[in-house]
């Protein structure tokens, strides 16, 4: 496949673990990668047609009569998976337009970042919250080899934004002392 996009091995990873439409994996995504990655329909529907022409995935057409299209994955979409899953990450990276704010807020002054920074740390709490939520339920069913993946991504995810939490306290009285 001469198309790199990252969001190509997202769906055959989701695909992996069983057929889903472009909808559910959308879905999945929303709900359980938004902590470290994203997808648009835009990007997700494109993505399906070229795996299917790369023979990566295969699609059916549900007989439920709502036209729904369930994908599966291929042998040769595994086989790219799995190549994929064994090279070293190209990059990871960290982007945040609240820190992007931070950076030049000078323009902006104090009480306008204070403002940004108090948005953030609501966002991550409620997003923590979510996370140790999952966390409880993954270490119940930590038998299964995959949910210990799993559980090691949202353990990761669950540091990181405690980590977040520190900062903007930090952040929040540095600003503060004037």
């Amino acid at each position: 496949m001469a198309n790199k996009k990252k969001i190509n091995y997202v769906i055959l990873g989701l695909l992996n673990h069983e057929p889903l439409t472009g909808y559910e994996i959308k879905k999945r995504i929303d709900l359980s990668l938004k902590f470290f990655w994203s997808g648009s329909f835009g990007s997700i529907y494109p993505a399906l047609d070229a795996l299917e022409k790369d023979g990566c995935v295969e699609k059916e057409e549900e007989n439920s009569g709502r036209g729904r299209i369930i994908y599966s994955i291929t042998d040769k979409g595994r086989a790219l998976l799995r190549e994929w899953l064994m090279k070293p990450a190209e990059k990871d990276e960290l982007r945040y337009e609240t820190l992007l704010k931070l950076f030049f807020g000078g323009e902006l002054g104090r009480e306008g970042i204070l403002v940004h920074i108090q948005k953030f740390e609501e966002k991550i709490r409620k997003e923590l919250q979510v996370l140790e939520k999952y966390a409880v339920n993954l270490e119940k069913v930590q038998d299964e080899e995959e949910h210990k993946y799993y559980l090691l991504t949202v353990r990761f995810g669950i540091e990181t934004y405690r980590a977040y939490l520190g900062w903007c306290e930090e952040a929040k009285a540095v600003l503060k002392q004037g």
